[in-house]
Parts: C-alpha cells; structure tokens; sequence
C-alpha cells in the first residue's frame, strides 16, 4: 500500500521538482495531488516524467482529511494559513517555508544529518525543512563534527537566483538580455543588477546588520546540529540560475588533518567528494544541477588556526535545499511512523 500525497504549492519551481522526485525515487503513491492557489486552478502539472497529469486544486477549498502526508511549498502566508488546517485533519506536513523552522515544537530535519529528530513531529503533526544553504551546509558538517566536534564556521555562500523563485531567474534571463542587445535594464527581484554582478544582500536587513538570510543559517545549524557551534555567514546572489555554492572555514577542538576529512567525506551519506589539484578538479554549480549530492571540493587545511581546514561545498539548491530533502523526509517518516501494511 501506498500513500496519499497532497503537493501544495506545485506550480511553482520547487513544487514541480518535488512531483519529478517523488516520480524518480518512486515514493510509494495511492494518490496524488496538485493544489495552489486560486491563481492556478485550471492548469495541469505533470507529475514527475509519467505522462500523468494533475489538474491543480484550489488549496482554499482542498480538504486534508484522509491525506497522509503534505508537502508545503507555497510560501508563508500559505503555511501559516493551511499547515495547521492540514495537520489538525491528520495529515503530516512538511513545510519548506521558514515558518515553523525554530518553532521549539516542530522538529528542524535533514535526514542525513539529525534523522532522530523526526520523532518529535507528532506535537504539531508539522516538520520543517530548512533554508536551502542550510540544508547542504549541515550535510558537510555533520561527519566532520561527529570526528572531530566543530568549534566555529565561517561560511560565505554564492546563492543562485533561483532561490528567489522563477521571477529571479526571470530577471536574471531578461537583464542578460537587455545588456546584450542594449536594452534597458529593470530590476524588480534584486535590489541592484543582478547580471554580471554580484549582490550581498539576501533577505531582509537585521538591527545588527546581518540579513535574515544570514541569520538563518546561523541558528537552523545550531538547531540541527549543535547549539554550541559558533557561527559567521555572508550570503552573495550570484547570476547563476540554479545552484548555491559555499566557502567554508571550519575551526574543530580537537585535532583533523584535511587528508582525514577527505577520507570522511569520501564515505558520508550525501556527500560526494571531488578534489583533484588540477585544472577542473572540483566540482561548480553548473554540474550539480539535477544531482541530489552535495558536492565537495578544495579541501585543504587552514594554517591560520590550531585544528581548521577550509572547503568548498556545492549542491543544487532546487533538489537538496528543498525538494529532494522534503522527500527524504517523506522517506523518513514513512519508515519510522507511517508503516502502511
């Protein structure tokens, strides 16, 4: 037997890349839905490369009653309004907006990385999925804490546009354009130019002068993986369509050489190493998009602090910064709680 999976938020670029993975990994499916907003009720989503298609429902009218599992997608305002519609029907969700992220009682989850964690969703019947630079930070440190326990990370990440949506890539499409033919350039997403430019600023600006972005990098890591790690991030928009990119420097307590982190790393789950000291011997975010892996390269150590080394870290933001980990969550829950006979 199967489950029933309710995908709301389908029309959008992560939830159509949660149908495509949920099809590929052949998640076990009685029924599927595709629900959005009134704006898309009428349009036809494909599930996954079956042939299938799903006339989207309106999520104001869609009743979680009888549905297993619901993976969110649609932004805040739709979580805030519809995940605990959802949940209190008995349908488990997994939100991949910030919402509940630090909510004390909705349990933060990368299945690679704190799988036992998921135990807790039944005090909300909720489980968030976190930020997308999160997501594939947490998979690089978890081995390397397990070894050798983090101290401190400085982590500057290169974020695709992507991860402003499909008006991000749009804008990103249209500015290369324009300055290709001599067009005017608008910027509407971005706050500056985002062609051929780089832009340190990814959500809104705090008091202290860090942006949200940043923020939550900081305190979903320590959420998900240790609250004593000590933690800097600057996060760039880059004008690269799909896939973040991540500059990390990491400071352990006790000793690890980056010859032992490569042999850790080599057999971590959800890692891929790719370090050769040659031309191309690491890995960009071009060739990770379609891939669920986070990618690792330029291990080397850091002669600037007792333990440290620094890498470089690439994953595909659309996939396991949202999509994919969302449905290893599904997985995950599915093995441990929701055993169909």
């Amino acid at each position: 037997m199967g489950y029933r999976v309710a995908v709301v938020g389908a029309t959008g670029n992560v939830g159509r890349e949660m149908m495509n993975i949920l099809a590929e990994r052949e998640f076990p499916i009685d029924e599927i839905a595709a629900v959005a907003s009134s704006r898309s009720v009428g349009s036809e989503v494909e599930f996954g490369e079956t042939g299938k298609m799903l006339k989207v429902k309106n999520i104001e009218h869609f009743d979680f009653t009888g549905w297993d599992i619901a993976l969110f997608s649609a932004g805040s305002g739709a979580s805030k309004e519809y995940a605990p519609k959802a949940a209190a029907a008995g349908c488990v969700v997994i939100d991949n907006s910030s919402l509940y992220r630090m909510d004390p009682d909705v349990p933060l989850i990368v299945p690679e990385v704190n799988p036992d964690a998921i135990d807790g969703y039944k005090k909300r019947n909720i489980i968030a999925n976190p930020n997308c630079s999160t997501a594939q930070l947490v998979v690089a440190l978890k081995p390397l804490h397990d070894a050798a326990t983090i101290k401190r990370v400085v982590v500057s990440t290169y974020q695709s546009v992507s991860g402003a949506g499909k008006a991000g890539m749009d804008e990103l499409f249209e500015q290369t354009r324009a300055i290709f033919v001599n067009d005017e350039k608008t910027s509407n997403v971005f706050t500056k130019q985002i062609a051929f430019n780089v832009i340190p600023h990814i959500d809104v600006f705090l008091e202290d002068g860090s942006t949200k972005e940043e923020w939550k990098m900081v305190v979903e890591t320590k959420k998900i993986l240790d609250p004593k790690i000590k933690l800097s991030a600057t996060c760039v928009r880059v004008p690269v369509f799909v896939g973040h990119s991540e500059a990390i420097n990491i400071e352990f307590e006790n000793e690890l050489t980056a010859d032992q982190a490569k042999e850790i790393l080599r057999e971590a789950p959800g890692c891929m190493l790719v370090d050769k000291h040659e031309d191309g011997g690491y890995v960009t975010p071009v060739e990770c998009v379609g891939d669920g892996a986070t990618y690792i390269s330029r291990v080397r150590d850091d002669p600037t602090v007792e333990h440290g080394i620094t890498l470089w870290c690439v994953s595909d933001n659309l996939r396991k910064g949202a999509a994919l980990n969302a449905v290893q969550i599904a997985e995950l829950l599915g093995r441990k709680h929701l055993q169909k006979a």
